[in-house]
């Protein structure tokens, strides 16, 4: 299929190179070269993924000579829903760790819109055991806020997304649920980690 035909497909749920520039202008400004990628999935793929679903959306490794990596993004985007929206949940104890310096690669990317439903509550190794493909907290955030930037939409609005990344102690990394349905924390796309137990959680008595 020609590029025309695969925007056809995919509806709003491309983003391309046109797509994605309301997004490059706010991280780069006006001066920036969106590099030539072909899509590398077959006709049956894409026509599948379409059908179920999927974002297609064209992956950025470097602007202007520097990596895009969650670093990046959370400079440009902060920290604070009352300056700008939207933003990263503010937090910092992921600052030292090595995903936070991950970037994507120069790619296309086909990424599922909405969790599956039967996948909720249920153990990342669990789903892992099922064949599911988790993306990167990089791809998350990236998606994220091109997808915002080219639709006005938010996704993953109250879902948290696992990653494939882990931090320095192993813990799985999960993203997303911008808004608190409980309205106790402010707004913000999150980065979180499971904490699995390890022999430095146990327990006392008191009486």
């Amino acid at each position: 299929m020609v590029i025309n035909e695969i925007k056809l497909l995919f509806n709003t749920n491309f983003v391309g190179q046109e797509e994605l520039k309301p997004f490059l202008d706010i991280i780069a400004g006006n001066a920036y070269d969106i590099p030539e990628c072909p899509i590398i999935y077959s006709d049956s793929e894409l026509k599948k993924a379409a059908e179920e679903g999927y974002i297609l959306i064209l992956g950025i490794n470097q602007i202007n000579g520097r990596n895009l990596d969650l670093y990046y993004l959370r400079e440009v985007f902060g920290v604070d829903p009352d300056k700008s929206g939207p933003c990263f949940y503010n937090q910092d104890w992921y600052m030292k760790e090595d995903f936070m310096a991950r970037s994507l690669e120069l790619q296309w990317y086909l990424i599922k819109k909405d969790v599956f439903e039967d996948s909720r509550t249920v153990m990342p190794a669990d789903l892992m055991q099922r064949g599911l493909n988790f993306p990167t907290a990089i791809l998350c955030a990236y998606t994220f806020f091109a997808y915002y930037y080219a639709t006005g939409k938010i996704l993953w609005y109250h879902d948290f997304i696992w990653c494939s990344d882990i931090d320095h102690n192993g813990d799985r990394i999960y993203v997303g649920k911008y808004h608190d349905i409980d309205g106790i924390n402010k707004n913000g796309f999150s980065i979180h980690r499971h904490l699995s137990l390890r022999p430095c959680y146990a327990s006392i008595n008191y009486k």
